[in-house]
């Protein structure tokens, strides 16, 4: 076991006076919406306080390692613009803060531990999935009997252990959380958890206390599955010595009222909803208020800047009870999300998913969007509305028929008879002149504005629902393409 000096350098590096939170998760693959929102509590507590926001990437548990599951994580917490003070990318004062680059920290501190009488070493054969366990129970570990000095023969013959927690029998352990209040649990009912596995690496239930108290974390937000293991965790800081840093256990993200949130069962990460077409910040929006709700004058407030969510963020709005997400309400979000961006922001995320629409066409793009910016709810949806921009489809003359407009296919026939060569004759092609051309048959014809311009929508689009009038569509196709269509248009009406 290294000297005590090890032990007093390693606590003159942890950093004080200050809140420091974490955010550890596990290189498992993409990031689901629980983990996000842990993410986002975690980097509000610290900026809410002034204080340090830490990255730390959990990979003791190589079984479930993913490759470029690392970078996926990097680039989450950057698109969603929670910026981390210290971290494997940024480095720190307390690094490393890679678990497996800590590997050498954490038999030094397991030993201190059993010399300490809170830990002991295990010697039994076991299967191996059992060491993460907590099935396995004090009263029926001999080795729990052994001397100091018989474990110590045993380990220095080479004899193959792990290191459990030695519970004690008997008395009850009570920590405070800030959701669910003071919780006290019978040390009887606490099983000897494996701290230190034979191939030397952490149980993650270890690491975290430990890489926690070195890292100087002040405010540890996690799940409520761990409520249960908080006790044991309490238990190692007492070993330890060690200030027990505040609990925040958050209640799940629920897909219904009976179950949780699964990729398995096709509900989306962070990834997928950006794939589906809605926006980070209305993400992290309505991720925040899946299970905390403001305060004060803020109390009905549902759209909030990062930064406002940092001012108004507080724990005493974080619910005991599960959120149940709901796919509508962020597209509520998403579309007012939307309608605030400027229409330079628009054009930019919508631009790859015109594309999609309207093929390798020539048409403006930022008229385009123009149109959908106010009518666009999620970004997937764009491409669908644009397909008769880049062909005309079939479609029958019944179309030309609303009750509405007074339309029907004779009055189109003869409102498309002489809105060809009214357009043919415009000296420019621009919204304003193509209004004027369909204004001046409406004078002629004394009739209402509708009775002119649907049928010229519905010859230029083929179809009865579109993303603006017949004025920006007519624009947008440009005046050959538009003669070309009403033109066919009409020859349909003739037929």
């Amino acid at each position: 076991m290294k000297d005590p000096k090890w032990f007093e350098e390693m606590e003159a590096r942890i950093p004080e006076g200050e809140v420091r939170t974490r955010f550890a998760p596990s290189p498992t693959g993409y990031m689901h919406v629980g983990n996000l929102r842990t993410a986002l509590y975690t980097y509000l507590i610290a900026r809410h306080a002034g204080g340090k926001f830490i990255l730390r990437i959990e990979d003791t548990d190589q079984n479930r390692f993913v490759e470029g599951a690392t970078e996926v994580i990097y680039k989450t917490m950057k698109e969603c613009g929670l910026e981390h003070d210290e971290g494997p990318d940024v480095g720190g004062p307390v690094g490393p803060y890679i678990q497996t680059e800590r590997r050498g920290l954490y038999k030094e501190y397991a030993e201190l531990l059993v010399q300490r009488g809170h830990a002991y070493r295990c010697f039994c054969e076991k299967a191996e999935e059992t060491e993460e366990g907590d099935s396995f129970k004090k009263e029926a570990d001999p080795c729990r009997a052994l001397s100091p000095e018989e474990s110590e023969a045993r380990a220095s013959a080479g004899e193959p252990y792990v290191i459990r927690q030695r519970i004690p029998s008997e008395g009850i352990t009570s920590f405070v959380d800030e959701i669910f209040g003071e919780i006290s649990v019978d040390n009887s009912e606490l099983d000897d958890q494996v701290l230190l596995k034979r191939d030397g690496l952490p149980t993650y239930n270890f690491a975290n206390v430990i890489d926690d108290h070195l890292m100087g974390i002040t405010h540890v937000v996690r799940g409520n599955e761990y409520l249960a293991s908080a006790p044991k965790y309490n238990l190692l800081y007492e070993g330890f010595g060690w200030p027990i840093p505040k609990y925040i256990h958050c209640s799940p993200v629920m897909r219904d009222q009976h179950n949780k949130m699964s990729k398995r069962h096709g509900d989306p990460s962070y990834e997928d909803l950006i794939a589906q077409g809605y926006l980070t910040d209305a993400v992290i929006n309505y991720v925040a208020l899946l299970g905390w709700s403001p305060s004060g004058e803020q109390a009905e407030q549902e759209i909030f800047s990062k930064e406002e969510l940092i001012a108004a963020f507080d724990t005493k709005g974080v619910s005991k009870s599960p959120a149940i997400f709901d796919i509508e309400k962020l597209r509520y979000f998403n579309a007012e999300y939307i309608r605030k961006l400027t229409p330079e922001q628009f054009h930019a995320v919508a631009e790859p998913y015109i594309r999609q629409g309207i093929g390798e066409t020539d048409l403006n793009t930022e008229e385009i969007a123009e149109l959908l910016h106010q009518r666009t709810e999620v970004l997937t949806e764009i491409p669908e509305k644009l397909g008769f921009f880049a062909e005309l489809p079939e479609y029958d003359t019944e179309l030309f028929t609303h009750k509405k407009s007074k339309s029907n296919e004779e009055t189109s026939r003869e409102i498309l008879s002489e809105m060809i060569p009214a357009f043919e004759e415009l000296q420019e092609w621009t919204p304003e002149s193509i209004l004027d051309a369909m204004k001046a048959l409406v004078e002629k014809k004394e009739c209402k504005n509708a009775l002119v311009m649907w049928p010229v929508r519905i010859a230029a689009a083929g179809q009865m629902v579109t993303p603006g009038g017949a004025v920006e569509i007519c624009h947008i196709l440009g005046r050959d393409e538009t003669l070309r269509r009403l033109k066919i248009g009409l020859d349909k009406l003739q037929s």
